[in-house]
């Protein structure tokens, strides 16, 4: 069951990122976006894993030992932290963009916001392959072939000393792990009370239509009080008729509008979703590797890495649904 349960993980993983890679191309370079390369840049980062850390894994796992050699054992190590720090902090600058987005969207009337510039995320995204370069080539150096007997090898971290694995392991989980879900953990609590703001907002305003009402009418006078002192003027008093339509639509418009949820919500909803799962999984992910630094254990690694790796496979159908939300929302606005 195990076994199965990583097959299927690894084949829903393979579909779920190309599928986020491929919508989120855009059809000319000219026109790329912030939250494009975004998600292009997080199923990179998980196809890494998919392809290079969970493949070989599970192959291994079903032939009951390690038989791709020594070279690939220490590849193996360092694709795996690459992929998990790159992918971690990703999902950290999408938290903190659609947040930015969100506040925007709600409170600034669509002002631009920092993050929604593909020099800064270009930088911030190269800062976080760097980092992500760092922490992975001391596994590669590291990686060894344990030989159980003849027959049976593993592959393994063979650190020169425990203070050195220690103080690796704690850099490493405080750097690449602990700040970047405490920023995801914040900026998804944002997200929330940003909504749940909105949404008292909108309550409230709801909750007493006369007020829109007499905004609307105090609004349609002003147009017609106007038009009665240039009524001789045809192409004016249509443009005037026309801008008092539109006043009204706006009016009877507005209160939907604002009660509906806009591209920037549903995406930041998902973003919500995937930060609560990243959450979950890396917490438990993170005392799992305590643990087996204070007692090592090939079982509660293996777990660890099953617990660390079962959100790579989810959360592009997540953020997918996102897109798909906003992508309709496009098309009924037009």
């Amino acid at each position: 069951v195990f076994l199965l349960s990583l097959a299927f993980m690894f084949m829903a993983g393979i579909l779920g990122n190309n599928w986020l890679a491929v919508v989120s191309l855009p059809r000319k370079m000219s026109e790329i976006h912030t939250n494009e390369v975004l998600f292009i840049n997080l199923a990179v980062s998980n196809l890494i894993t998919n392809y290079l850390v969970d493949l070989p894994d599970t192959a291994v796992d079903f032939a009951g030992r390690w038989f791709l050699g020594e070279t690939y054992c220490g590849i193996f190590h360092f694709c795996s932290d690459l992929s998990e720090t790159s992918s971690i902090f990703t999902t950290l600058f999408i938290s903190a963009f659609w947040h930015q987005k969100l506040v925007g969207s709600l409170r600034r009337g669509g002002a631009p916001v920092p993050l929604d510039s593909l020099h800064l995320v270009g930088c911030l995204l190269a800062g976080s392959w760097m980092l992500a370069v760092a922490f992975g080539v001391p596994h590669y150096f590291f990686a060894s072939l344990e030989r159980r007997n003849e027959s049976h090898e593993s592959c393994v971290q063979v650190f020169p000393d425990a203070l050195s694995r220690q103080t690796y392991e704690t850099t490493y989980l405080t750097v690449a792990n602990v700040l970047p879900l405490a920023g995801i953990f914040i900026a998804s609590v944002q997200i929330v009370v940003t909504l749940l703001q909105n949404q008292k907002r909108i309550l409230s305003h709801n909750s007493d239509p006369a007020k829109q009402m007499i905004k609307g009418e105090s609004e349609s006078k002003s147009i017609n009080t106007i038009s009665v002192g240039i009524v001789s003027d045809p192409g004016t008093a249509k443009e005037l008729k026309d801008s008092s339509s539109r006043i009204h639509t706006q009016v009877e418009k507005s209160p939907k509008h604002r009660a509906g949820s806009s591209p920037q919500a549903r995406a930041a909803k998902s973003v919500v979703a995937v930060a609560s799962m990243v959450v979950v999984c890396w917490l438990t992910h993170l005392l799992l590797r305590i643990s087996s630094n204070i007692h090592t254990s090939s079982v509660v690694l293996e777990v660890a890495s099953y617990v660390a790796a079962s959100y790579n496979c989810i959360i592009p159908y997540i953020f997918l649904y996102g897109v798909k939300k906003m992508t309709c929302s496009c098309k009924t606005k037009g």
